[in-house]
């Protein structure tokens, strides 16, 4: 677990070992979440790196018969 202290212009150091996992890069935008005592970072990707994420899902629907009207 790594620990980080907010400066006095409330700024953070990501420290190595969680940007390169995260494979974060100078400029990458991160969204922020807040949930009660709880803050996460959320890095956002750009659409076209998400082409073929879902590759291999099962897309298949079987709807009830009484579904139809």
């Amino acid at each position: 677990m790594d620990i980080v202290t907010v400066s006095s212009k409330y700024q953070v150091v990501i420290p190595r070992r969680v940007r390169e996992r995260a494979q974060l890069k100078p400029g990458t935008r991160l969204q922020v979440i807040s949930f009660d005592d709880r803050i996460e970072l959320v890095p956002l990707r750009p659409m076209r790196e998400m082409k073929g994420f879902l590759k291999g899902l099962d897309s298949a629907f079987h709807r009830d018969e009484e579904d139809r009207v």
